[in-house]
């Protein structure tokens, strides 16, 4: 039994659709999650900026004794996830290779990518998936709007249902469209409505919870089965809007969060 909680982080509140998915199918576990709040949003940075932001947050999960760690966001996943296993003597798992596994177990060739400005400007997808997929056809598309968007709950109005239109229209004949920013998930209803019912709109955040699950299984680092699980919640600015959006997303009223000490 390892009661250490597992760690979590995204530049803003999109890590949290993936650490609910977490939550969902580990309910025992106990979480750290940090919001990067005051160095949001990752996707205009440079790969060097966003190691070094990467660096910093998974020093302070490693500070609070996590077992595991999450990095919930695609353009960090994208363009630190291996320098940051190269440095960290601790298992951490990105969003990436978990989907791609998804994408090759279910034969999905055809397949659509939306993701921040540096998560497809890295081609951190497109590699993984030509490395594992052969003839894989793959349509990539930034979108720098949604994430900003997000953060300040603007997910359901005119405004959000335009730019997924403008974003998505030009992506055609695929047969699955990667949520390659944790914040887009949010935006789920005005893609459903603009892709069509037979595209597998993927949520990257339940393929990462079936690898931590699996992961911590294998490795014996399984907390108490009886146990009812603890997150508690950082950011690095709690001058924002994060509390609001959490508490939908997480569907719960009271929110215990604290500004984490730099």
């Amino acid at each position: 039994m390892d009661k250490r909680p597992i760690g979590v982080f995204d530049s803003g509140v999109g890590g949290v659709t993936v650490l609910k998915e977490i939550q969902k199918l580990i309910p025992n576990e106990n979480y750290i999650y940090i919001g990067d709040t005051a160095s949001f949003p990752y996707g205009s940075k440079s790969q060097k900026t966003i190691i070094k932001l990467c660096k910093k947050r998974i020093e302070d999960l490693i500070n609070n004794n996590v077992k595991l760690i999450v990095i919930a966001c695609g353009t960090a996943t994208s363009q630190a996830l291996e320098e940051m296993q190269k440095i960290f003597n601790i298992p951490i798992i990105g969003i990436i290779e978990p989907t791609v596994k998804y994408l090759k177990d279910n034969n999905i060739r055809k397949i659509g990518i939306i993701a921040t400005a540096g998560t497809i400007r890295s081609k951190g997808w497109e590699k993984k998936i030509k490395q594992n997929i052969k003839e894989s056809d793959v349509q990539s598309k930034a979108c720098p709007l949604l994430a900003p968007m997000a953060e300040e709950g603007w997910i359901n109005n005119d405004i959000a249902k335009l730019a997924v239109h403008e974003y998505v229209k030009d992506i055609k004949n695929i047969e699955a469209l990667i949520l390659g920013c944790t914040h887009y998930p949010l935006f789920i209803d005005s893609i459903k409505k603009e892709v069509g019912k037979n595209v597998d709109i993927i949520n990257t955040g339940k393929m990462v919870a079936k690898e931590v699950k699996d992961y911590i299984n294998i490795n014996n680092l399984q907390n108490d089965k009886r146990n009812k699980g603890i997150t508690k919640i950082f950011l690095t600015d709690i001058e924002c809007n994060f509390i609001n959006v959490a508490k939908k997303l997480m569907q719960i009223e009271d929110i215990s969060i604290k500004k984490l000490n730099n």
